[in-house]
């Protein structure tokens, strides 16, 4: 099947259509979905879950997993990747002792609400630290807290923030700017990039899934992490935030090869963060396991902040009219900002997506084959 095809079979326009499309590829395939289902509804008052299946043999001992929607509204490319690869291939011609497993919406309410947050409005890629000890400080979002995401959206305030941000740019730079709003804080909780309090639902339920499928007792597991925001536009950009040095990364470097990027060495778009899934990864299954973001680009940065501001805001003035004309306008942008609905940029995920899981698939399989 030709890409434009391909991508127009597995892209969902929300969050409840994606999980019946997964749903209905896993039947096609006789694969059982394993839900963890979320405490919360959906905008239309639906069920909303963490999907799981499992392709393979159950005793495999390599795996590779795929994760989506760590980033809520980002799921929709992830999603398409995961019912793709069903529709595509489904495990009919796996690697012998490879097995795979497909997370579907590991933090649902954010992809089902639309926002890039979980319920407890914290940032997953934030939230896997050590609570018992003292949290990470970030002086530079403390600074531009408000600026960041302001109590009200009319035009006056807005400007005024914009030109906080702009300052403190010109006075620390870019790097330092994005250092300061992206990095990771704990201080705000009604803010951009709010690692939590203690570990969230999605969090928890990432660390029993990883419990019940026994992937601490495979041999390796590759992680694929879909994401998007960052980057050239339509571009999969391969970041692993493993320890620089670690071989958990250099094992990375060898399956996926040299686009694969390192915010610590500043090759990458990302810049280096706190509390990323790759450490309670690293916590639950040691040298054994190598996770990459795939990371597709979308639109420049300012758009980003924009649009995460008006989120951000829309959620802490109140409860939320789903049906208002604000409310649909803000959610649109976002939607349309994590995951344009443009052929060209679909199209350049699905074949992106075909190719890092044939390499992953594939470095396990050779993995295998040497031991």
């Amino acid at each position: 099947m030709n890409l434009d095809a391909a991508a127009r079979r597995a892209f969902a326009e929300t969050y409840a259509e994606a999980r019946t499309r997964l749903i209905a590829a896993a039947a096609l395939r006789g694969a059982s979905i394993k839900p963890y289902l979320n405490p919360n509804r959906g905008p239309d008052g639906g069920e909303i879950a963490t999907d799981t299946l499992w392709l393979g043999p159950k005793d495999a001992r390599n795996v590779l997993v795929m994760t989506s929607a760590t980033h809520g509204v980002e799921g929709f490319p992830g999603s398409a990747a995961e019912i793709d690869w069903l529709l595509e291939n489904g495990g009919r011609d796996l690697p012998e002792d490879v097995a795979v497993l497909i997370v579907h919406a590991i933090n649902p309410y954010g992809f089902a609400w639309l926002r890039r947050v979980t319920e407890e409005n914290v940032d997953l890629n934030r939230n896997f630290v050590d609570f018992s000890q003292p949290l990470p400080e970030n002086p530079g979002y403390a600074e531009l807290a408000d600026a960041f995401v302001p109590d009200a959206l009319d035009e006056e305030t807005l400007a005024e923030a914009d030109a906080r941000v702009k300052a403190y740019e010109a006075e620390h730079g870019s790097e330092k700017l994005m250092r300061a709003r992206a990095g990771g804080q704990y201080t705000h909780k009604g803010g951009m990039f709010f690692g939590g309090t203690e570990p969230t639902w999605s969090r928890r339920t990432l660390e029993t899934l990883i419990a019940d499928y026994d992937l601490p007792d495979r041999e390796l597991v590759a992680v694929l992490d879909y994401h998007t925001g960052l980057g050239p536009y339509g571009y999969g950009e391969p970041i692993c935030g493993h320890p620089i040095g670690s071989i958990n990364v250099e094992r990375a470097k060898g399956w996926y090869g040299p686009s694969v990027t390192q915010p610590d060495l500043g090759t990458s778009s990302s810049v280096p963060k706190v509390g990323l899934s790759e450490h309670g990864w690293m916590k639950e299954l040691g040298d054994s396991v190598s996770c990459i973001a795939l990371e597709f680009g979308t639109y420049p940065p300012t758009n980003g902040l924009r649009v995460l501001r008006q989120d951000h805001t829309l959620h802490n003035i109140g409860p939320v009219d789903w049906e208002s004309e604000q409310t649909r306008r803000i959610k649109e942008d976002i939607r349309t900002h994590f995951s344009p609905r443009y052929p060209d940029w679909q199209e350049m995920v699905i074949f992106r997506c075909r190719q890092m899981i044939r390499m992953g698939l594939g470095a396990l399989e050779n993995e295998a084959q040497a031991n």
